[in-house]
């Protein structure tokens, strides 16, 4: 993408305000009692140009600051924020996290994340590229991917616009036992909605690219015919009986299978005794062949951090190995209601990279041979605490290895535990527009609820 891209600006004198800000904080909080605290300013600054049929359709700017503030008395915790830095607004930020917390019962789990786990080095990981583009270079980007979308085939009868964001965030936060970080990173990214209609019907689709560095789009007319192609071949879609056969997430649609699992072994759901995978390290999970690993500290990662939002330091680690379960996915409150150390994942999981095979998109299909391929899911019926999973889907139904036509109207239903392990072979097919990596995932068998 041909724009000007450079890192010559003020961030660093607005990171050396809110640095003293946040030490002058962290000092009146101490000052009205507080035994810890934790807090963290931020600073989002954005540019989102939509155009809508050749037109533009809206313009906004966006300059949002905030401040999150947790104090504890001893184990009793407060928390409170505000979106307003004006001095006022920040005294009635403290003044409003130390009522709470005084008036809260005391939880033996509260605290600041252990001192000893806390991240000491800030490796460069390379998150920030500020893209410095006008409002009317935006506008012609918008325009131009819209454009190729709606020129690639006579069947697009519409659009719901395409949209160019620029997005830059500032951080700094601390802690009271002594953790200090300045961090920046930047955020783009270029997205169309299309509608195509024929004899059968209308049908919509959509393609977006995301990255931290704008020099790593492609063309925007790439994206704008991406989302063509996608929407006309949604075309005629038909129904299918009722039936079980081979399913095969595309590498978009994968990944929600990747959040569920992680969903499943993350801290909240574990001490409440609401996942089907409690008391489930070291057993298997998934097939011998499948190893996921967390990798927070990836060049240009999506979801890079030297540090948890606790700031506990980041580091490389198996969540599966070999089919089994390494490890859940902690922050302080959840390791110590159950025993366990912190895994530097409060707030998340950073960079999740799933093993494949060495087949791609057109390998996979090959390898279902008949069955049905899903592109889009819709509906939220995953039960984290049976397994039972039921959602809408629609795909293509394949035969032979070769897509045959368009489906939609169906229900995929299984069980997690049971889908985990029926898992044949992944691709190679990684999408890497997310901070969870997979390629395509091949299911043995699941059911299929048509007409």
């Amino acid at each position: 993408m041909n724009q000007a891209i450079t890192n010559s600006d003020d961030s660093m004198t607005e990171l050396d305000r809110l640095s003293e800000l946040t030490s002058d904080v962290l000092r009146r909080c101490k000052a009205k009692g507080a035994s810890e605290v934790d807090l963290g300013f931020g600073v989002d600054v954005g540019l989102n140009v939509s155009v809508r049929l050749g037109k533009v359709e809206s313009i906004e700017h966006n300059r949002d600051r905030g401040l999150s503030l947790t104090v504890f008395f001893g184990k009793r915790k407060g928390s409170a924020s505000t979106a307003d830095l004006n001095p006022d607004s920040i005294e009635k930020t403290i003044e409003h996290a130390c009522a709470i917390a005084r008036h809260t019962e005391a939880d033996p789990c509260n605290g600041l994340a252990d001192a000893d786990l806390l991240a000491h080095d800030f490796p460069d990981l390379d998150l920030w590229h500020p893209w410095q583009i006008d409002i009317e270079a935006a506008t012609n980007l918008a325009l131009r991917c819209e454009a190729a979308g709606r020129e690639h085939d006579p069947r697009i009868s519409n659009s719901e616009g395409a949209t160019v964001q620029i997005g830059s965030s500032l951080g700094v936060g601390a802690t009271s036992h002594g953790f200090f970080s300045r961090e920046r990173d930047t955020r783009h990214m270029v997205s169309v909605a299309l509608l195509a209609e024929d004899e059968a019907g209308m049908q919509r689709d959509y393609w977006y690219e995301t990255v931290r560095c704008a020099d790593d789009f492609p063309d925007v007319a790439v994206i704008g015919r991406k989302a063509a192609e996608r929407t006309v071949a949604r075309l005629a879609a038909r129904k299918l009986s009722t039936r079980q056969c081979p399913v095969l997430f595309s590498a978009p649609v994968a990944r929600s299978l990747l959040g569920s699992f992680i969903s499943a072994v993350s801290g909240g759901v574990l001490y409440r005794k609401a996942s089907f995978l409690v008391d489930h390290i070291g057993k298997p999970v998934f097939p011998s062949f499948v190893n996921i690993i967390e990798r927070p500290r990836l060049a240009r990662g999506l979801a890079s951090a030297n540090f948890d939002s606790e700031g506990v330091a980041t580091r490389d680690s198996d969540l599966v190995r070999d089919g089994h379960l390494s490890r859940y996915v902690l922050g302080s409150y959840s390791a110590r209601k159950l025993g366990l150390t912190s895994t530097g994942n409060a707030g998340g999981v950073h960079n999740v990279l799933v093993s494949h095979g060495e087949l791609d998109f057109a390998g996979m299909l090959k390898r279902m041979g008949t069955g049905l391929l899903v592109t889009e899911l819709m509906g939220q019926g995953v039960s984290l605490l049976t397994g039972d999973y039921s959602r809408g889907a629609s795909g293509f139904w394949v035969e032979n290895g070769e897509i045959v036509h368009a489906v939609d109207e169906v229900t995929i239903a299984g069980n997690l535990r049971d889908m985990y392990a029926n898992i044949v072979d992944i691709g190679s097919d990684v999408d890497r527009r997310s901070h969870l990596l997979t390629g395509s995932i091949l299911l043995e068998r699941m059911t299929i609820a048509g007409s």
